[in-house]
């Protein structure tokens, strides 16, 4: 294990002003994508997507890595060459989504637990070898007001996260872990905070068990928030108090970055968290961002398929991730918007 790669990688991808475009969809994420703008989801499709996403000019200045699905880590531009090889070159960290996806936990009803253990150490090889520098592992974490999630089903996500993280460490790939509490329900920001302690608790927990060195990895939590049906939805100082107060008490400093997942949140209420977060600093670690649709929703919005979108797309691309990078300093404010 190289431990000093390890950790220039990891801080790598959080430098100053920068986060992580989370562009790992998969194949049935991606088709739902696609058909918001009414664009059948081809193999030609998909990779002409995101080719418009990675060839967009100045990302490089917000962006410091990117988290490839499979089938992406494959492809290449337009002229053959690999996207890895194309990000790489532009100073861009490219990674790789490794699970297989969370499935119900057997005899826990509403609980889930992630698969993908299973030959992950020769996969992760393989990824290595087409140019995969970090990974990422989800595990998705359901809550209501009352039974979920199991003491279980966290013990058994926290297992399955720091399995993952020990074996990409192992081969030298940086590990994000994801252990994401979900924002679905009617569940409050109270009932939120309550669970994500309990989990980041219980990972942290785990990984140390591991061997996991902390400093050679990066953690993508949700924020503290209140569920999409709840009544009471908290403003966006009530998050950012609520986020930074349950990091701070679970998420040791040696973690050189945190870089939040935006869990369907609109792109500008979850620049606007993140911002107002960064804004209460300093804090022990990187606050950054690792956005899939916070940054890419306004790209599909302008592109719909079509080759003379393409500039505007990489335009409305290019300005979520300046936004992006202001709120990785505080600086973001919401009138920026309509500007």
């Amino acid at each position: 294990m190289n431990t000093k790669e390890l950790k220039s990688v990891a801080r790598s991808i959080v430098a100053k002003q920068k986060g992580v475009l989370a562009a790992d969809e998969s194949g049935p994420t991606i088709k739902k994508r696609f058909d918001s703008i009414k664009l059948e989801s081809t193999e030609e499709n998909r990779r002409r997507y995101r080719e418009i996403l990675f060839t967009t000019e100045g990302i490089e200045r917000y962006i410091g890595g990117v988290i490839f699905f499979d089938e992406t880590l494959r492809q290449t531009t337009r002229d053959g060459t690999p996207f890895a090889r194309l990000l790489s070159n532009r100073g861009i960290v490219p990674g790789i989504k490794v699970d297989k996806g969370a499935k119900a936990l057997a005899l826990y009803p509403g609980d889930k637990v992630t698969e993908g253990l299973d030959g992950l150490r020769e996969r992760l090889a393989e990824y290595k070898q087409l140019g995969a520098k970090f990974a990422k592992w989800r595990a998705v974490i359901d809550i209501n007001d009352t039974n979920l999630p199991s003491d279980y089903a966290i013990r058994a996500n926290a297992h399955a996260l720091a399995r993952y993280a020990a074996l990409c460490q192992e081969a030298d790939i940086v590990p994000i872990v994801e252990p994401e509490v979900l924002m679905d329900g009617a569940h409050g920001i109270e009932r939120c905070e309550t669970v994500t302690a309990r989990v980041l608790e219980e990972v942290f927990t785990e990984l140390d068990a591991h061997r996991v060195i902390f400093e050679g990895m990066l953690l993508k939590p949700n924020m503290v928030i209140a569920g999409k049906k709840c009544a009471r939805q908290a403003g966006v100082t009530q998050v950012a108090e609520a986020t930074a107060r349950c990091l701070t008490r679970y998420v040791p400093a040696a973690v050189p970055g945190i870089v939040f997942l935006s869990g369907g949140q609109s792109a500008e209420d979850a620049t606007d968290h993140l911002n107002a977060i960064n804004a209460m600093g300093p804090h022990p670690w990187q606050v950054s961002f690792s956005y899939g649709r916070a940054l890419q929703a306004p790209v599909l919005a302008v592109w719909k398929g079509q080759e003379s979108n393409v500039a505007a797309a990489q335009q409305a691309f290019h300005t979520r991730c300046y936004l992006n990078g202001l709120a990785r300093d505080g600086k973001y404010t919401r009138t920026m918007e309509a500007a």
